[in-house]
């Protein structure tokens, strides 16, 4: 069974989740976004999720915007200590995995439209609003 970790990188909450193929989630963990050291905070929620767990194929991570994906840098308005932040390196070097950044609206929307409330329909149109607004 294919498993990935995946990661919600919030203006207020962080969050990580193991998932198999089906979108089940294996093993879930949140905490609070530090206002600073965003990463070992970061860190410590990956290890609690999937210390003795099954292997995690990949990462992907969903994260406010602005993002640069051919870099993989983030600039999220809501964490000034994260401009040009090299996400998608260091979670990477963190957990030896390949890693892929999307936009936390583009994550919700695709999630809604395979498990949520827009599965079956051709088109969906998601609107985050949280600690800033997104789509």
């Amino acid at each position: 069974m294919s498993r990935v970790l995946a990661i919600d990188i919030g203006g207020t909450k962080l969050a990580a989740a193991l998932v198999d193929e089906s979108g089940s989630l294996l093993r879930t963990s949140t905490r609070p976004t530090p206002r600073a050291d965003v990463m070992s905070a970061l860190a410590a929620l990956v290890a609690e999720v999937t210390d003795g767990g099954p292997p995690a194929l990949a990462v992907g991570v969903g994260c406010a915007g602005p993002l640069d994906l051919a870099t993989g840098t983030v600039s999220p308005v809501n964490m000034p200590s994260w401009r040009g932040f090299p996400l998608r390196d260091e979670l990477r070097a963190l957990t030896g995995l390949p890693a892929v950044l999307a936009g936390d609206a583009q994550c919700m929307a695709l999630g809604e439209h395979w498990l949520g409330a827009g599965r079956g329909s051709a088109s969906l149109l998601g609107v985050v609003v949280s600690t800033g607004i997104g789509g």
